[in-house]
């Protein structure tokens, strides 16, 4: 670790924040953060109990009538400034973020952006609440429509985008006048506290945000969740888990918000244009070195175009270069543990073991940190597991298909709807593909959809609700109607 690296790491605070103070964990108790591309421990953080987690509920219970009732241009300005001082700590937060997640430096800076305009979006969001107001149809009352903070809300994130996850939740919830605590990743909580630090430096009262790090996220979850001074609980990671927090926010009925696994389909047919396709392909497969729910997992390309894609992404993938996202010129950092290389391993040699040909790598890279190779398989048959699960790592995975109907049945067979892509020329197919693929979302010609101002989310297993967007801050509102007798 270098100079520049450890000011950097030295910037984050490695403590709870609950009330608008940063303060240990109850017994002092902490535990390791690790940079996966070295296995160093790179700082030591706040364990949190139980009773920090109710600390920190009690906070966020304390703040939220004055914070709901702050105005609105207030909100906005304090979430602008947050993304000013974003903007201002870009390079801290990028190098951060490459350090405890593996992630190239360039990706981490793509996130700092695309995390940011969360910010940005929302505070301009805050100052566009509205109802309305009219003459019922019967002319007996007047009916008032209003939009109210649904209350204290609880934040869990995931480790693979820790900035743009920890964004994506609090803006909305800050610009609809919500109080918060947020439960960052263990493996990567230090993006989101070096965020939360800048919330502070923007303005933000005490106890509107507050953040329990731990070990146990069931530890902290529990209590939190039970307590019926909750209102909201939003989740981001895998559908087992949040089936069981959707059944554990059933019992004070909860709003939930829930951004679960994707299988997304990569649909490319014969009078696609290969060239974006394979451009869109390397960039929904192998942003974040796989990493993410949206990552396109299975790669369904027609019978007539499968050589020549397959070829052309294969000599690409050949060409990037594996290391510490740091170095320059990495395209390939490492896997977040050791349980996501095995993982890896295991879905390509049971792809090989039923039939599919290992084009390009396939293997663990030897030596500290957790690296897989890039790799390319082609020929899958439909029982490899790879085509049922969630990949998660940079395991290119090409199925074809000879008829429109064919690519459909095989795109929407799963209980997975996040995300799909569609590579075709032909505008009434591409509409059509709108309208018949299961996915909450799809790109059309292109390999990356996320955007600050447009809704994520999906349907089936992958998910409920939406943020971003529009849609985004009506996941923290409560509608109120009213009716006035007409005098």
């Amino acid at each position: 670790m270098n100079d520049i690296e450890r000011q950097a790491l030295r910037s984050v605070p490695t403590e709870l924040f609950i009330g608008g103070e940063w303060t240990g964990a109850e017994g002092g108790s902490d535990f390791a953060v690790r940079d996966p591309s070295t296995n160093e421990v790179i700082a030591r953080i706040a364990d949190a109990t139980a009773a920090d987690a109710t600390r920190a509920l009690d906070a966020a219970v304390a703040a939220q009538a004055d914070w709901a009732a702050t105005a609105p241009r207030r909100r906005s300005e304090i979430l602008r400034r947050a993304w000013e001082l974003v903007q201002e700590r870009k390079e801290d937060l990028a190098l951060v973020m490459t350090l405890e997640m593996g992630k190239p430096l360039a990706e981490s800076r793509g996130e700092v952006a695309y995390g940011g305009e969360f910010l940005r979006w929302f505070s301009e969001e805050a100052v566009r609440i509205t109802g309305r107001y009219g003459l019922n149809p019967e002319g007996t009352g007047r009916t008032i429509v209003s939009q109210h903070p649904v209350g204290p809300c609880f934040f869990i994130t995931p480790w693979n985008f820790p900035l743009a996850m920890a964004t994506r939740k609090i803006a909305p919830a800050l610009a609809a006048g919500c109080t918060s605590v947020v439960k960052p990743p263990q493996l990567t909580p230090l993006t989101t506290l070096l965020f939360v630090r800048i919330l502070e430096e923007a303005g933000l009262p005490k106890g509107v945000v507050n953040v329990v790090t731990s070990t146990s996220s069931r530890r902290v979850s529990e209590p939190i969740i039970q307590d019926p001074r909750l209102r909201k609980l939003s989740f981001t990671g895998s559908t087992p888990v949040g089936k069981q927090l959707m059944a554990q926010a059933s019992e004070n009925v909860l709003r939930v918000s829930m951004e679960l696994g994707g299988n997304a389909p990569f649909v490319v047919f014969e009078d696609a244009d290969l060239d974006k396709a394979v451009d869109g392909a390397m960039a929904a497969k192998f942003r974040n070195i796989g990493q993410a729910c949206t990552a396109a997992n299975r790669i369904i390309v027609h019978e007539d175009v499968a050589d020549a894609f397959t070829k052309r992404v294969a000599e690409r993938v050949a060409q990037m270069r594996i290391g510490r996202g740091t170095e320059d010129g990495v395209q390939i950092g490492p896997l977040i543990d050791d349980d996501a290389v095995a993982k890896a391993e295991s879905l390509v040699a049971d792809a090989v073991a039923k039939g599919a040909a290992l084009v390009h790598g396939g293997s663990r890279v030897d030596g500290p940190g957790t690296f897989f190779e890039p790799t390319v398989l082609q020929g899958l048959t439909s029982d490899a597991e790879i085509m049922s699960e969630e990949i998660f790592g940079p395991v290119f995975a090409v199925a074809t298909f000879r008829t429109e109907d064919e690519a459909v049945r095989m795109a929407n067979d799963t209980e997975y709807g996040l995300v799909s892509y569609v590579f075709t020329e032909d505008l009434a197919r591409g509409h059509r593909m709108i309208d018949r693929l299961e996915t909450g979302m799809m790109g059309l010609n292109v390999g990356v959809v996320s955007n600050a101002a447009a809704p994520f989310g999906g349907v089936k297993q992958s998910g409920v609700g939406r943020e971003g967007g529009l849609e985004g801050i009506h996941e923290y509102l409560s509608t109120k109607y009213t009716l006035l007798p007409v005098e």
